[in-house]
């Protein structure tokens, strides 16, 4: 399992508190007199081992430090998805061998965990672009991180707007598929209702509180307690379930079945064809060209939402106009029926 994310988006609580325990350390604040180098992306494999309603499960989670952190993220881009394909290849390799090492470990990343920061607005481009790069490779799985900083009218609206930039921008997602026709009754309603929690909306934190007489998993704040495994607080237990439990198998299929298998075959292709060079030129080329027209399907998105607001506006007025004029007729009407009253009576 790997795990994408900008700085301050609760990344390293996640994991620990997945795990329930210090895997990964939290950064130290940054030396002022060196602020200003960008070190770049280390990808950086950890391996646990995590024990699941009694069932051993051997973990490593693959951790990001410095995305997202530079001015330029195009070769954190280029590291993610290199590591990825190293992955595939080693695959490839050990397949083609005519003696296959027993002692051989599968590194395939199986699920991807992509955290976007709670900024209640939208997809940033950043992350548009990542998640359209990763997704030929790995299952990538929506997250926004630090859940509790946004209220729950806010985050529901951005959950809403998030996923459909997924769907305007074509970015394929596990997304927890099923088929009426073949899967049962229990496996369609779970992960319909998965499905309907994307992107997962989680709260981490290593500390306990204590609530109502309980030690929970939590944050305190001077408003109240938020607990991490209380489903009506975060999306936290469910996704861990998904994780490491019902959805496991299902995301490891995925992952051989699909995604290596059509690695497979485009390497393959390029091998017989010898065509390796002309295609790292054209797929930077078409990156390229990806970039802009992906900039100019975020203008005209902008655009299209501006004249919304601005038509939906010009409606309230014309509305609040119209109530206004029929106020002003049904008042003069009152004044000429008193007006006429007082001469009757005079």
């Amino acid at each position: 399992m790997a795990h994408v994310c900008a700085s301050g988006t609760g990344r390293t609580t996640f994991v620990n508190t997945l795990c329930d325990s210090n895997v990964l350390s939290k950064k130290i604040c940054d030396n002022p007199e060196e602020a200003h180098n960008e070190e770049g992306i280390t990808i950086k494999p950890v391996s646990v081992e995590l024990d699941e309603d009694g069932v051993r499960i051997s973990l490593t989670i693959v951790d990001t430090p410095g995305f997202g952190d530079n001015i330029d993220n195009e070769k954190c881009f280029q590291e993610i998805v290199g590591y990825l394909e190293t992955q595939y290849d080693d695959i490839l390799a050990e397949e083609s061998r005519i003696k296959r090492n027993p002692r051989f470990r599968d590194n395939r990343v199986h699920a991807l965990l992509y955290f976007i920061s709670p900024t209640g607005h939208a997809l940033r481009e950043i992350d548009i672009e990542l998640m359209r790069r990763l997704s030929p490779r790995v299952n990538v799985i929506p997250v926004v991180g630090r859940a509790d900083s946004l209220t729950p009218q806010e985050l529901k609206d951005f959950k809403r707007r998030i996923m459909e930039d997924i769907e305007h921008y074509n970015i394929r997602i596990y997304n927890f598929p099923y088929d009426v026709e073949e899967d049962d009754e229990d496996t369609i309603e779970e992960n319909s209702e998965l499905r309907a929690l994307l992107p997962f909306s989680i709260i981490g934190s290593d500390e306990e509180i204590t609530v109502n007489g309980r030690a929970v998993r939590g944050r305190q704040y001077p408003w109240g307690a938020v607990e991490v495994d209380n489903p009506q607080h975060s999306d936290f237990a469910r996704l861990r379930s998904a994780l490491l439990s019902s959805h496991l198998q299902d995301l490891k299929e995925i992952t051989h079945d699909f995604l290596y298998e059509n690695y497979r075959t485009e390497k393959l292709s390029r091998t017989v064809n010898g065509g390796d060079q002309d295609d790292a030129s054209l797929d930077a080329d078409d990156m390229a060209g990806q970039s802009v027209r992906l900039k100019e399907e975020h203008l005209r998105k902008e655009e299209e939402k501006l004249r919304e607001i601005e038509l939906k506006v010009q409606r309230e007025i014309q509305e609040k106009r119209a109530e206004l004029m029929n106020k002003e007729e049904a008042l003069r009407s009152l004044e000429a029926r008193l007006s006429q009253a007082q001469l009757t009576d005079a």
